[in-house]
């Protein structure tokens, strides 16, 4: 964080995050368009706020502030896992497809935590 050269963008973590979104996108276009603007909407809004959170908390440049920003992208991600548990409990996703993305929530899930740890002990 003390090096002014080094951004957001050069985190794992952000990278994974931001790669998620267009995966997450891909995968609500086959939900019906009942749920455009509800279970899918809530979903959109959910990934969306995991790479900001961390972009916005890297960008504040105060370690506390970083780490809750940090802890609202780890929100936002057991939110994000909620609601693509309960779009598969409707029907809207294969529990293969479930297991899918869950593998891919837990590839922004694991540089998550680990940041986390190394700031705490920073």
């Amino acid at each position: 964080m003390d090096n002014p050269k080094s951004g957001y963008r050069d985190l794992v973590v952000w990278q994974r995050a931001v790669d998620l979104v267009p995966k997450v996108y891909e995968r609500l276009k086959s939900f019906p368009k009942h749920e455009t603007y509800a279970l899918a909407d809530q979903i959109r809004r959910a990934v969306v706020s995991i790479p900001a959170n961390i972009a916005e908390g890297q960008a504040r440049r105060s370690k506390k502030e970083f780490l809750q920003h940090l802890s609202i992208a780890k929100g936002s991600l057991a939110e994000l896992n909620t609601l693509l548990i309960v779009a598969e409990k409707l029907g809207y996703l294969t529990s293969a497809q479930l297991e899918e993305m869950e593998q891919d929530l837990a590839q922004v899930g694991r540089p998550l935590a680990g940041l986390m740890t190394r700031l705490r002990s920073a």
